[in-house]
């Protein structure tokens, strides 16, 4: 059997836009690329400021976003990758964030 290894030159984003449904990275090369926000709980279950706080870094290779502890790569993106976060650790992250609201995790999944 025969393994080949493609090498990818991936652009760093331009800008990156976040609706109630999407993820979209303008990327240097020109592309556009969107992907179901689903895919990444955290920027999911974020407010519209946290969704827009977000900052590039490691030459516009990464999408940073302070608020939500939440960092996302340009070629995770093009690779089609999901957030790996278990159910657990998002479990824990949505308790401490409605704990600050005075919200429990079982008062949001009875309004959602």
């Amino acid at each position: 059997m025969t393994t080949s290894t493609v090498e990818l030159e991936v652009p760093g984003a331009t800008r990156i836009t976040v609706t109630d449904d999407l993820l979209t990275a303008e990327l240097a090369d020109g592309r556009i690329i969107s992907v179901p926000l689903a895919w990444y709980p955290r920027l999911a279950h974020a407010t519209e400021d946290e969704r827009n706080n977000w900052e590039l870094y490691a030459g516009s290779q990464h999408i940073h976003w302070e608020d939500l502890d939440e960092d996302i790569s340009v070629e995770g993106l093009l690779a089609g990758r999901r957030s790996r976060e278990s159910q657990a650790s998002l479990k824990r992250w949505l308790e401490a964030r409605l704990a600050g609201r005075g919200t429990t995790f079982h008062e949001l999944r009875r309004e959602g």
